[in-house]
């Protein structure tokens, strides 16, 4: 065996204290693909219509972590079995749905997203581009074909961007604030790619790239997008009513046309559904990295890659069975499964705001000397903007979306943050202060380029 010096990502990989073990196989494309079926904006923020439409109407749509990972997954699943639901009550009349409809549906999407992680591991750069593709051309199709049809029977102006909808209970400026959430949603796991970092090549230049680029790309178009909808939207409570769900039911006044709004969903859809294999991938690194570091019970079983698919395959299954875990849960309360759900966007929200605070408080000093970085100005902007908004949110969140409130209407955001904190803490004095030992600091890049590793050797030493 030929020994040859570390390089580039492998060196600031091992600086950290791990070896190299997943392939870079995912370009700048296809790492922009997976990031932004994460994120998918416009998808996410229209399949969520629910959440903001009472609470502000059409003014709002301007506007501990691997757990939480995995809880994301749950949510995708989740809206993509609720739209599969709608499109059967628009095609059947008679039917009623049942939880456990949506249950097994839910179990489908979450299989079949683990047998393309797993077995398809290889081909999953392809996918991602393909998910980017979809996801653009989706919103420009949705969005032209909509205006189209609906021409010249737009809502005003006035009704787009000054129209305040408030059926919460709540006074208008809490009602506003509450639908917040759907904007915190649509930009929710953009960070997506730094959990992908050891799969991409040239990481600490194209990993920040990837990522500002992402929140640019769904900022544009979640916007556009939700602007478009709301011009071409009919009677806003048939809307909000509608068993066929608040998009579906926009889509169906838009063109009149049943099989018309069913084919335009599935644009959408299809995006939800890449959505689900995309955080599936970057939960399972995420559970990955944490047992490598010693987090997890069984770090060991968890923190291996398997020799021949090449991919965390212990921590993949550990993801799937949470969600299923998860998905049973909603077949007994949707009441706990949302506030499961709620509380992942709360506490991933915090995971960004703690480090941000650190920084902050120590000047924005402390992080060390990199390739790609904001300006000095930019950052301290970016940094105040997202604690204010995160502390905002914080507090926000865990209120109930009515002010009238019975035990089915409550929210358990709360209850669902407590046990998470307490499940943390717990696993924090029983295992992890012992066994949990992070990245590592003390090794410079440039003490790393005489470190030798193993490489196989070439035809002619054959």
């Amino acid at each position: 065996m030929k020994e040859t010096p570390l390089e580039g990502d492998d060196a600031q990989l091992a600086a950290m204290g791990h070896r190299p073990e997943l392939q870079r196989s995912f370009s700048t494309w296809s790492m922009l693909g997976l990031a932004f079926a994460v994120l998918n904006s416009w998808t996410a923020l229209s399949a969520s219509l629910s959440i903001s439409l009472t609470s502000g109407g059409s003014t709002k749509q301007e506007g501990n972590t691997i757990g939480l990972q995995v809880a994301l997954v749950a949510t995708n699943s989740l809206l993509s079995s609720q739209l599969i639901v709608g499109i059967i009550s628009t095609l059947h009349s008679t039917y009623e749905p049942q939880r456990w409809h949506q249950f097994l549906i839910y179990i489908g999407l979450t299989i079949g997203s683990f047998v393309i992680n797993a077995f398809m591991n290889s081909i999953l750069p392809v996918i991602y581009r393909g998910a980017f593709a979809w996801s653009i051309g989706g919103f420009v199709v949705v969005s032209i074909t909509v205006l189209a049809c609906a021409s010249p029977n737009y809502n005003s102006a006035y009704f787009v961007f000054c129209d305040f909808v408030n059926q919460t209970g709540w006074p208008d400026g809490v009602a506003w604030l509450l639908g917040l959430l759907q904007g915190g949603l649509g930009v929710t796991a953009f960070d997506a790619v730094a959990h992908m970092i050891e799969e991409v090549p040239n990481a600490s230049i194209e990993g920040p790239k990837i990522m500002v680029s992402c929140v640019g790309i769904g900022t544009v178009t979640g916007s556009i997008f939700l602007i478009v909808l709301l011009f071409v939207a009919g009677n806003m409570e048939q809307v909000t009513t509608s068993a066929a769900g608040p998009l579906l039911q926009i889509l169906l006044d838009a063109t009149k046309s049943n099989a018309g709004a069913i084919c335009l969903l599935m644009l959408p859809l299809v995006c939800l559904v890449f959505a689900i294999i995309s955080v599936m991938t970057t939960s399972s690194r995420m559970i990955f990295a944490f047992a490598r570091d010693g987090g997890l019970p069984a770090s060991r079983f968890f923190a291996t890659v398997h020799p021949t698919l090449k991919l965390p395959l212990n921590a993949l299954m550990l993801s799937v069975v949470v969600v299923i875990a998860f998905g049973c849960i909603f077949l007994g309360s949707s009441s706990a499964f949302n506030a499961i759900i709620s509380a992942s966007v709360v506490a991933l929200d915090l995971s960004y705001g703690i480090p941000i605070a650190i920084n902050c408080l120590q000047g924005r000093r402390r992080i060390p000397e990199r390739k790609w970085k904001l300006p000095s100005a930019v950052g301290w902007f970016a940094d105040i903007v997202s604690l204010s908004y995160i502390s905002l949110t914080t507090v926000l969140f865990v209120f109930p979306p009515s002010s009238t409130v019975t035990g089915s209407s409550m929210n358990y955001c709360i209850a669902a943050f407590a046990v998470i904190i307490i499940i943390s803490v717990f696993q924090w004095i029983v295992d992890g202060r012992k066994n949990f030992t992070g990245p590592r600091f003390d090794m410079t890049i440039d003490a790393l380029d005489a470190m030798p590793t193993e490489q196989e050797p070439s035809i002619q030493e054959k």
